[in-house]
């Protein structure tokens, strides 16, 4: 086996430069190599289709973090990645030939069998893949990979770690490599020379693995350096021995081996293949962790990227950049905070024997001075600057399917950049440029590129506000390029794609859920298609849960069209019809529910009772709404009385009817007195309560202002067997637990005060215990100024005026 690298500046070639990827001091000592040698071509590791894309990188738009993405052209989703950040030894040197000429090429085993691979490996059911987890194995994006059969796999930095005494393979790697030289020291002579003896011992050290564990469990592996060595035999035909090549450590020994291209082409004979597309994706800082499933992944990117562009002094820079985050979260911390923390730091590294404070002793250091011991701040220093949101940029000239091209198109039109970092908008869709914003997010959601999640609104509930959540992930370029089978814009795509979802859909929730979904998103050409497919299936269904659970989606949609000015009247009649039949069926299917059946029935009929009073409001024109209403109203009334439906769902109609108004207080104190009474069972006494207090807000506030719910409920639960007290005290439980602190606070006053006396009566109109017997006309009188200015100069209502409200 021949040594790996040249020992002097003037040693002839080719050189192997061994590196761990995404690790800034590999990518310093590759520089500092290729300075001193100067070679006439650079060899990266890498899939060869991206030669034609190499010359993209030194494009002034481009801004890593960005990565390679190859996909099959007739199955898009089938793709992989070779990410690279600013410090990842590849990038160093692809740069570093495009700025000065040098040709370069890329010499891993060719995407096109790297995917045809992969899909015959899950055929196989062998998740294993081409790319496992190692140090020095390529930037590539992996999904979670299984143990491959056929050996241990073998991480070389934790041998070498081991032998080294180390317990961590990260804090060696720190210290041997990412701490040694660099920042500007030492004469570029000197940095040259020692990069070249770095890479010759760390070739030596992988070569000796390589003897002791062959190929480490990596099989596939055999096959991609056969790919390397025929491509690096090309390139010394072409250019000489004046060729260096960056591949990962572990792969050094085997690109030295003297073998014979007929060897090395009969290992390469009969590979499968797919047609591939290749193009560059921008990538984030947070998907080259190792915590995001990235099987080369590294534990802080952020700290490896400030590493490697501070000019100087480091740790100083780093502890300063997390005393800017802390003070912009509102802590104080001062520039004392800092300098202490640098000497804390220091003294730690020099305690444990390091050449520099690494990320452990900086970590502590902060935990210690500028978190005081806290490790929630310390949580918001990991995710926004040891991992970071940093999102890279690539130029409009890379390849792209043509929706990813008019998306784009509405990025810059909409000043909608994406980001990676999570954040929330409000949206008023009475602004045009937001209501474009939102017809976006929703057709890409339709599509499936989930750029976009809806939020609860942060001001305001009505119809006209929406929020979103963003995320732009680097694997949603692949959802993109997936959804480009169905149009070449994002508005052409949605349509299509909607039409196919309406046709394949097998739920009638599904449908409903559709159809909001076009109106949000606008996809008049979609809509008729989806109604259709609507009235069919809700003419076929007879189940009354999957009725009740389309019927809000669909009342939604009838108001978010009629607000919009949508022709919404076919949907006004569906929803009316799938009312009717709710109406119909929702009785008799409360009897016979176990506990689980009636937490979902009332949830059911929570949704329809919100839904009825929308399409009664909104849909005036096309239905009937006040006969829905008292219709409605009356399905309510018998789900109240059926004795064979459960407490729980009896509990929730007596609730509702009493918000409507439909019965008076006095109704719901007898039909409360009914099912609290010495015969009815304790836990069904206690699901009635839950029921009639529990879930919609309201529940805690009844209590309080009405004294004879309360004196029912009191005696109830006084009365209780001790027996049956442990049943009942969970559901009890869950229901007060639901009320805000200031409601549980002022029930408790009212239950410590004392119930009234047994026996005696409470008329109509008597105030509940603690509160006055009427409105205090100074106290109401003191918030009119209030109210003047927060709604403005209103015309008076007086007392007799006999308004309606």
């Amino acid at each position: 086996m021949r040594q790996p690298a040249g020992g002097q500046a003037g040693t002839r070639g080719p050189w192997l430069f061994g590196v761990r990827h995404h690790g800034p001091g590999s990518a310093r000592s590759v520089r500092a190599a290729l300075d001193a040698v100067q070679p006439g071509a650079v060899l990266i590791e890498g899939p060869p289709e991206a030669d034609a894309l190499a010359h993209l990188a030194a494009d002034m738009e481009m801004r890593p973090p960005v990565a390679l993405l190859a996909h099959a052209t007739d199955d898009p989703g089938r793709s992989a990645f070779w990410p690279f950040a600013e410090f990842s030894p590849e990038w160093v040197a692809l740069r570093w030939a495009l700025d000065r000429g040098v040709p370069v090429h890329f010499i891993d085993l060719p995407a096109t069998h790297t995917l045809a691979l992969r899909a015959a490996d899950e055929a196989e059911g062998d998740g294993a893949g081409t790319d496992a987890d190692k140090a020095g194995e390529a930037g590539k994006e992996e999904h979670p990979a299984r143990p491959h059969p056929e050996a241990l796999r073998v991480d070389p930095l934790a041998v070498l770690a081991d032998a080294a005494g180390y317990d961590d393979p990260e804090r060696w790697w720190e210290d041997v490599v990412e701490h040694r030289g660099g920042h500007g020291s030492g004469a570029e002579d000197d940095a040259g020379e020692a990069a070249l003896a770095s890479f010759r011992a760390l070739g030596e050290a992988m070569g000796a693995l390589r003897e002791e564990f062959g190929d480490g469990g990596h099989a596939r592996d055999l096959v991609r350096e056969a790919h390397m060595r025929v491509r690096l035999k090309a390139a010394r035909k072409e250019h000489g021995d004046s060729v260096a090549v960056i591949c990962g450590a572990w792969h050094v020994p085997a690109l030295a081996l003297r073998t014979t291209l007929t060897a090395d082409r009969a290992l390469l004979k009969g590979l499968p293949k797919v047609k591939t597309g290749l193009t560059w994706v921008p990538w984030t800082h947070r998907r080259l962790a190792r915590a995001g499933g990235y099987g080369a992944g590294i534990a802080s990117p952020g700290w490896y990227g400030h590493l490697f562009s501070a000019p100087d002094r480091p740790v100083e820079r780093w502890l300063t950049k997390v005393a800017g985050l802390l003070r912009e979260e509102g802590r104080h911390i001062s520039s004392a905070h800092v300098i202490e923390a640098v000497r804390l730091a220091g003294a730690l590294a020099t305690l444990r024997g390091r050449p520099l404070a690494g990320l452990t002793e900086t970590t502590d250091a902060i935990r210690s001075v500028l978190c005081e011991g806290s490790d929630v701040p310390l949580a918001l220093i990991e995710d926004r600057l040891t991992v970071g949101d940093v999102l890279g940029e690539v130029p409009a000239a890379a390849p792209a399917v043509p929706l990813q091209r008019d998306l784009e198109r509405l990025q810059r039109s909409l000043r909608f950049k994406p980001e990676a970092a999570d954040r929330e908008i409000d949206l008023d869709l009475r602004k045009e440029n937001d209501a474009a914003r939102s017809r976006l997010l929703h057709r890409l959601s339709l599509l499936r590129v989930d750029w976009g999640t809806p939020a609860a609104a942060r001001s305001g509930t009505g119809t006209f506000r929406e929020s979103w959540r963003l995320s732009w992930q680097p694997e949603l370029a692949v959802r993109v390029a997936e959804a480009g089978v169905w149009g070449t814009t994002v508005a052409s795509a949605a349509t299509a794609k909607a039409r196919a979802d309406a046709t394949s859909a097998t739920h009638l929730a599904d449908i409903t859920a559709l159809a909001e979904l076009c109106l949000r998103a606008e996809l008049s050409e979609a809509l008729p298609d989806v109604m259709r497919a609507l009235a069919d299936r809700a003419a076929l269904d007879t189940d009354v849960g999957h009725l009740a659970q389309a019927l809000p989606a669909l009342v939604r949609s009838v108001r978010y069209g009629d607000v919009r000015g949508t022709d919404t009247a076919s949907l006004a009649e569906v929803a009316a019809g799938l009312a009717e039949r709710v109406f119909v069926g929702l009785p008799p299917a409360c009897t016979g529910l176990d506990t689980d059946g009636a937490q979902e029935l009332r949830r059911q009929i929570e949704a329809v009772h919100t839904a009825v009073g929308l399409l009664a409001d909104t849909a005036a024109a096309q239905v009937d709404g006040p006969g829905l209403r008292q219709r409605w109203r009356a399905v309510l009334r018998n789900i109240a009385d059926r004795e064979s439906a459960p407490g729980l769902v009896r509990g929730r109609a007596v609730r509702l009817l009493l918000d409507e108004g439909t019965l008076d207080e006095d109704a719901v104190a007898r039909r409360m007195g009914l099912a609290l009474s010495p015969g009815t069972p304790p836990p069904d006494a206690a699901a009635w309560i839950e029921g009639f207090l529990g879930g919609a807000a309201g529940g805690g506030m009844l209590l309080v202002h009405d004294e004879r719910l309360r004196h029912l409920l009191d005696t109830w639960l006084a009365a209780v067997p001790a027996t049956a007290f442990t049943d009942v005290l969970p559901l009890l439980r869950r229901t007060f637990s639901a009320y805000e602190t200031g409601i549980r606070r002022t029930l408790g006053e009212l239950v410590r005060r004392g119930s009234p006396v047994p026996g005696t009566e409470l008329l109509p109109g008597t105030p509940a215990d603690g509160f006055g017997p009427g409105l205090d006309p100074g106290r109401a009188d003191a918030v009119t100024e209030v109210l003047r200015h927060l709604l403005g100069e209103l015309v008076p209502v007086g007392v007799g005026d006999g308004g309606s409200g």
